[in-house]
């Protein structure tokens, strides 16, 4: 029998009100993430992945707002009797928020330049956070700081605690923002785009490294990535988003051998692949939809190649075409073609 998810995201809208209207940033997006699963969330800039993770961590600021839905988080941080229970994060207050965020949700961002202050040595910066959500000292939470710099694979971590940022390498920044998302053992990581800015060989590192740390801390990670081939290297499941919303929600091995909405299909398209025979690379036509004030209709409708009648009239739910495979779509790519062109 599985485990009850340690998070649970449902039907979440998150909308910014603008002066020229409204920008439907994320739409009834759902999911389930469980202790020790990688959920990868895929798409182009745009698409809500970002947006959706804020919303989940708090970080959502005027104009911006959640509009309906609920991000219920398994946790006992305001049970009287410390037995967990479902709190929906969408409705918490600020000062309850801060509770949770840091300890009970860790946030590792694409760029650590901006994630680190500048102004502060980064063991300050690890000790400020173990102390506000832990009942340590000061020196304790220095300790610890020393022991999670070494995990991260931070040489002479006990002199390096007490350098600044700018005496760190683009990796090792990127290491010590990972400790710092570590530092409370929070139930969910959530990971923006974190080796982005890092060149290819740090970027391996980065990632061997969060998948070795994950398995050892068994908490729940979102991964939140542009790039086909880094979900296939770490998550285990995986969210397809374009024009705010999910389009295929699988199991990574699904995606990658059994696509089945247009808009996957085609981003598998524009990329080499040595498991099936490309001819060529076909790119997708077209722009990204304008979230100000969209139709409610599928936003990939202007760009996709199997488009039909009802495409125009119906904007698809999110269905269960097969066991734990979803798909947003009219007229999904059949089996059968899939089949067909792997043997071609």
């Amino acid at each position: 029998m599985k485990s009850k998810p340690i998070l649970s995201v449902n039907n979440l809208s998150t909308y910014f009100d603008m002066a020229e209207g409204i920008v439907k940033a994320v739409q009834d997006v759902s999911f389930d993430l469980h202790r020790n699963e990688v959920l990868g969330i895929v798409g182009e800039t745009g698409s809500g992945k970002s947006v959706t993770v804020k919303s989940i961590a708090g970080l959502i600021d005027s104009p911006g707002r959640i509009a309906s839905g609920e991000i219920k988080l398994l946790t006992d941080e305001f049970s009287k009797n410390k037995k967990e229970e479902y709190v929906d994060l969408a409705e918490l207050q600020y000062e309850r928020f801060s509770r949770i965020r840091g300890k009970h949700i860790g946030m590792i961002f694409q760029d650590p330049m901006t994630s680190l202050d500048p102004m502060y040595t980064i063991g300050n910066q690890m000790v400020e956070t173990i102390v506000h959500h832990e009942k340590v000292s000061a020196a304790e939470a220095k300790e610890r700081s020393i022991k999670l710099l070494e995990l991260v694979g931070i040489p002479k971590p006990s002199e390096r605690i007490d350098d600044y940022p700018f005496q760190l390498s683009g990796g090792q920044r990127q290491r010590v923002v990972i400790a710092i998302a570590l530092s409370c053992n929070p139930e969910v990581l959530i990971s923006d785009e974190p080796t982005t800015a890092l060149d290819v060989t740090v970027q391996a590192q980065i990632l061997e490294l969060m998948k070795d740390l994950q398995e050892e801390y068994k908490n729940g990670m979102i991964f939140i990535t542009h790039d086909l081939a880094v979900i296939a290297e770490i998550a285990s499941k995986v969210s397809i988003m374009y024009g705010s919303y999910q389009m295929e929600v699988a199991p990574v091995e699904k995606v990658y051998k059994e696509a089945r909405h247009p808009y996957t299909y085609a981003l598998l398209s524009c990329i080499p692949r040595l498991d099936i025979k490309q001819s060529e690379l076909l790119p997708i036509p077209g722009q990204p939809p304008v979230m100000m004030n969209p139709p409610e209709l599928c936003p990939y409708l202007p760009r996709c190649r199997r488009s039909i009648e009802k495409c125009k009239k119906v904007l698809p739910d999110l269905i269960e075409i097969e066991k734990d495979h979803f798909v947003r779509c009219n007229n999904p790519v059949a089996k059968e073609y899939l089949v067909k062109e792997k043997t071609e």
